[in-house]
């Protein structure tokens, strides 16, 4: 198991939800780190927050869209901790559109955020970590990248793609010391349904059933886990987990299946 004390990691998306909470239990695992997103005031808050933990921890306010911002995050790390160990492609986005009412420049915003913003990521830490010839590279996907959903092929499609990039990247770094895993969130109790809602003009849509709903604490505590004990994936539910899998065993089922549940939310 891997000592985690003093090994910096930078984190993108980290003004709330699943990144703010991983920020904080990163520094009670003794990382410091260095947070990025929109918000600068969300940020300093977090900030504030672990140091009275008595963690350490900077603010790079940053968008991910942006590579000059990821580049920034990553060089202040290295500038205030002396070195980089692990980075966490967090950011990201959803918006509920069916697919014919999705506009060019809706997906292009959100491929940009989702996908180019983890390329974005982990382009300007990797370099670093490859100097030091360890690491590991963490990216938040979902577990809609293992079965789409309807009103979300968009979202669903930029974490397929980074799924897919995570699984690349562990075969390419394999005979390195950095290793890569994939995050597979089920929906998480944070402000990405009301945020989702807001994008598409609506009151926030129902949050999925009790049994696939979680804090963000439970994930932010099993990345930390997965930092200690390298492992691929992350699935903090594994009734979730056997349910995908099974999902794709069966499409014609699991057609029938969604339609039920479409209709069942939007009539």
């Amino acid at each position: 198991m891997k000592d985690l004390t003093g090994k910096p990691i930078a984190i993108t998306g980290a003004s709330a939800g699943i990144g703010r909470a991983t920020a904080i239990a990163c520094a009670q695992a003794g990382m410091p780190v260095a947070v990025s997103a929109r918000r600068e005031d969300k940020l300093i808050e977090l900030v504030e927050e672990i140091k009275k933990l008595g963690g350490r921890a900077i603010a790079v306010p940053g968008n991910v869209d942006n590579q000059a911002d990821c580049d920034r995050l990553i060089e202040r790390c290295i500038a205030e901790f002396g070195s980089i160990y692990s980075v966490y492609a967090n950011a990201g986005y959803g918006y509920e559109c069916t697919i014919a009412n999705l506009t060019d420049r809706d997906v292009r915003e959100m491929f940009d955020t989702n996908f180019f913003g983890t390329l974005n990521t982990i382009r300007a830490a990797l370099p670093h970590l490859q100097k030091a010839n360890q690491g590991h590279i963490l990216i938040c996907s979902s577990c809609l990248a293992k079965s789409a959903m309807p009103y979300h092929g968009c979202y669903s499609a930029t974490k397929v793609a980074q799924d897919h990039i995570a699984r690349c990247l562990r075969i390419e770094l394999r005979k390195t010391g950095i290793r890569t895993s994939c995050i597979f969130p089920i929906g998480t109790a944070t402000e990405f349904f009301g945020a989702k809602a807001a994008r598409a003009g609506h009151t926030p849509s129902p949050r999925p059933p009790g049994a696939f709903t979680q804090p963000p604490e439970r994930v932010a505590n099993a990345i930390v886990a997965c930092l200690r004990r390298p492992k691929p994936e992350v699935w903090t539910s594994h009734l979730a987990r056997i349910a995908f899998c099974c999902a794709n065993l069966s499409p014609r089922f699991t057609d029938a299946m969604l339609a039920r549940y479409n209709t069942a939310r939007h009539h």
